[in-house]
């Protein structure tokens, strides 16, 4: 991935975002406020809108741009949950203008990593983690088709509607939270879905 495919994914979430806001947010009514949905949107519109004033950075500069707009425009946990994830990445990827297998490992490994960290959360808890972390294990594990990571984001996602809820808002459900799909490991899946969609278009 370069910058300008970093740019088209970014823009492609953005609209796969704000087409399903309502859908996300519905989600969230069950285990948390109700505006996950409102608030991607508006996080993932400030950050297409900086695109243009942020044409020259490299890869790099550009995740942590993201990351920081995502902080301060999306409210809830999943500002600062998502926001860490991109800072992280773009920490990960200083100095390299193309990413490829190994890079993309590291990267999403230490969004991964930030995710935890900053939610205080593992995989198993019924988050987002759990359609990150299955992403950057398949990288780890060698060099796999953007098919192969859409579909692991997709059984992450899937798998939250099985799990107890335990942080946030729908901990509080406790085993009453089974049965309810995490909306921010939805809007992940979307964001993992844009991805493939964007890469494999290059690759033609």
């Amino acid at each position: 991935m370069n910058v300008e495919q970093a740019k088209q994914w970014l823009r492609q979430t953005s609209a796969r975002l704000s087409e399903h806001k309502d859908e996300l947010s519905t989600l969230d009514h069950a285990l948390g406020d109700g505006d996950h949905g409102v608030n991607m949107h508006r996080g993932f519109q400030a950050v297409v809108e900086g695109l243009d004033e942020w044409e020259d950075l490299s890869l790099s500069s550009l995740m942590q741009k993201v990351g920081s707009t995502l902080v301060s425009k999306v409210g809830g946990a999943a500002g600062p949950l998502y926001g860490t994830a991109f800072m992280r990445m773009g920490a990960a990827w200083k100095g390299i203008e193309q990413v490829n297998g190994s890079a993309w490992s590291e990267g999403l490994s230490k969004a991964v990593e930030g995710i935890a960290q900053r939610g205080k959360t593992s995989t198993g808890d019924g988050t987002l983690l759990d359609v990150w972390s299955p992403v950057a294990e398949a990288f780890t594990e060698g060099e796999p088709s953007w098919d192969n990571i859409e579909s692991a984001a997709y059984k992450g996602m899937e798998a939250t509607e099985e799990m107890v809820v335990k942080k946030g808002r729908g901990a509080l459900l406790g085993e009453q939270s089974v049965g309810h799909i995490d909306p921010g490991a939805v809007s992940s899946y979307y964001l993992f879905q844009e991805l493939a969609n964007t890469m494999k278009a290059g690759e033609q």
